[in-house]
């Protein structure tokens, strides 16, 4: 007797046995049929003998299944499913016609780590639709292209362990302030090509999201940013918040925000320049690329915004009793990523923190709850890559001041120059335009001119009216004003005409009472014999000498 293989340890030798030591009869007929009915009762022999098991729920419903897969695409589905496989790790439900998700609707799915329902009219997320989901498993969730219009805060109460959220291509109009606030393991979240006119930038600024590398905002309806909140988000995380193509008015602060990423090289300005445009005086028409024309920004004061843009300096300065918050700046990034702390007093601390003062974050930051003279020192920080074993370290000098007399402002270099430029240019003013004061008790007394004959009376005293430093008492006309001007006239020596010949006047007067010595008048009339035509004082044609 022997057993043949597949026979499912049936002793078929013994059948066989039985039907050679039987006479060729019906028997043989007999045995023949009969094995053919056990091979038929066999379990798996529904197949051989082609009749085809009856589908599971999940195949009835146009799904497939690959081991830990379910794909449910383009299956005219009009809600999520029931009864799918809790072995599922990835379950796809893209390009149906699902409206809403209901509560309860992946209860048991505990190894579920990514779900897609992309492409379909999802309108509503119910209270507990992700309820025994997996909880903090489910790392992966699409909701994109979908008619979504507001995130509401319920939405992903029960997904904490959310790392990546696609949530493009809707019609959200509005962001609740807590939404995203119980996802403290989002490291993306892409929202772009909705309808946003604002976003709550600072619900996102107190480190409950320390893992957030990128957040897409593009192509939205974003009018104005929040340059506070944004400027207070960490730098990792401003490396990666995209907002170009959006409905920005042209400002110097939103210009200066986005000229300082760029000058430091962030990806979301750098891969995306030509599609960074903002609104003239917010009027539509008067979109412009302004990478391309910063012409329009050329009277904005860059160097005074860029103060609050920059990023943590080596060395700070805190008051007593305020908050300081200390970020570690470092080129590495990812999940694998730890830091380390260390005070000025060799004190290591990890996060949370310790001792109350200090609080440290995961994502490497460090805050002093409130800041005492004796936290002064220099703090280290040290990053290490566990994965590919790299380590970097970043110190930062803290001081803290004490406090200070208001009431008494420091000194003020500039202010003080300036106002001795004002002082030093009024005295020149006053120099230049405004005439010493007269005292008319402290005038000299007139020195009666020596009487001389003829001409040269007349001559006299018109010269000493032009020499004298006060004006004649008498005027030509009634009404005539009397300048107080000073004058001053160089004139020539005076001489008188005879027999149509210049000669210097009686007793050698070059003026009034200035007499030329003896040998001197003769010089002056050898002079005169050679002198050229001359202009006489108070004519205006020139008189030639024969």
């Amino acid at each position: 007797m022997s057993y043949i293989a597949g026979g499912g340890g049936f002793p078929w030798g013994a059948a066989l046995a039985a039907v050679t030591s039987e006479p060729p009869s019906h028997s043989r007929r007999f045995v023949i049929v009969l094995l053919v009915c056990v091979q038929l009762l066999r379990p798996g022999s529904s197949q051989a003998a082609g009749v085809r098991p009856s589908p599971g729920p999940s195949e009835a419903d146009g799904c497939i299944r690959a081991s830990d897969i379910l794909s449910c695409t383009a299956a005219g589905l009009d809600c999520a499913p029931r009864d799918m496989p809790i072995s599922a790790v990835t379950i796809d439900l893209s390009h149906n016609r699902i409206g809403q998700l209901e509560g309860g609707g992946f209860e048991g799915l505990d190894r579920l780590q990514t779900l897609r329902v992309a492409h379909n009219q999802l309108i509503v997320i119910m209270p507990g639709a992700f309820r025994n989901a997996s909880g903090s498993l489910l790392r992966h969730l699409d909701l994109s292209s979908n008619r979504l219009s507001v995130l509401e805060q319920h939405y992903f109460e029960d997904v904490p362990g959310l790392e990546e959220l696609l949530l493009f291509d809707n019609r959200i109009v509005h962001v609740e302030s807590r939404a995203l606030a119980g996802l403290g393991s989002l490291r993306k979240a892409y929202l772009s090509h909705n309808r946003l006119t604002d976003f709550p930038f600072f619900s996102i600024q107190e480190h409950s999201h320390p893992h957030l590398s990128m957040l897409d905002l593009s192509s939205n309806r974003l009018s104005k940013l929040p340059l506070e909140d944004i400027t207070n988000l960490p730098v990792s995380m401003q490396r990666g918040l995209f907002l170009h193509n959006n409905s920005l008015v042209c400002e110097c602060s939103m210009y200066g925000l986005f000229q300082h990423w760029d000058q430091r090289g962030f990806a979301s300005v750098t891969d995306f320049r030509q599609e960074h445009t903002c609104l003239v005086f917010g009027i539509q028409k008067g979109t412009v690329r302004f990478f391309q024309h910063g012409r329009y920004f050329d009277k904005c004061d860059l160097a005074a915004m860029s103060q609050g843009l920059k990023e943590q300096e080596s060395s700070v300065l805190v008051k007593v009793g305020k908050p300081l918050l200390l970020h570690c700046a470092t080129t590495l990034a990812g999940r694998h990523v730890t830091f380390l702390w260390v005070s000025p007093n060799q004190e290591y601390v990890a996060p949370p923190g310790n001792n109350g003062s200090l609080k440290m974050y995961a994502n490497g930051s460090l805050e002093i709850m409130a800041a005492r003279v004796e936290d002064s020192g220099i703090y280290w920080c040290m990053s290490l890559d566990g994965r590919q074993q790299r380590n970097e370290t970043w110190e930062v000098n803290v001081t803290v001041l004490a406090h200070q007399d208001e009431s008494h402002e420091p000194f003020n270099t500039g202010f003080t120059t300036l106002l001795g430029c004002v002082v030093s240019l009024v005295l020149v003013l006053m120099y230049l335009y405004l005439t010493p004061c007269r005292c008319p008790s402290c005038r000299k007394p007139r020195t009666p001119a020596t009487p001389s004959q003829g001409n040269e009376a007349g001559t006299g005293s018109a010269q000493s009216s032009i020499l004298t430093p006060t004006p004649p008492a008498t005027t030509e006309g009634p009404g005539r004003k009397v300048s107080t001007n000073k004058h001053v006239v160089f004139l020539e020596p005076i001489k008188e005409q005879q027999n149509g010949r210049l000669r210097a006047g009686m007793g050698g007067h070059l003026g009034l009472g200035l007499l030329l010595e003896a040998e001197q008048h003769s010089k002056l009339h050898s002079q005169a014999q050679q002198t050229e035509p001359v202009m006489p004082v108070f004519s205006d044609t020139p008189v030639k000498l024969p």
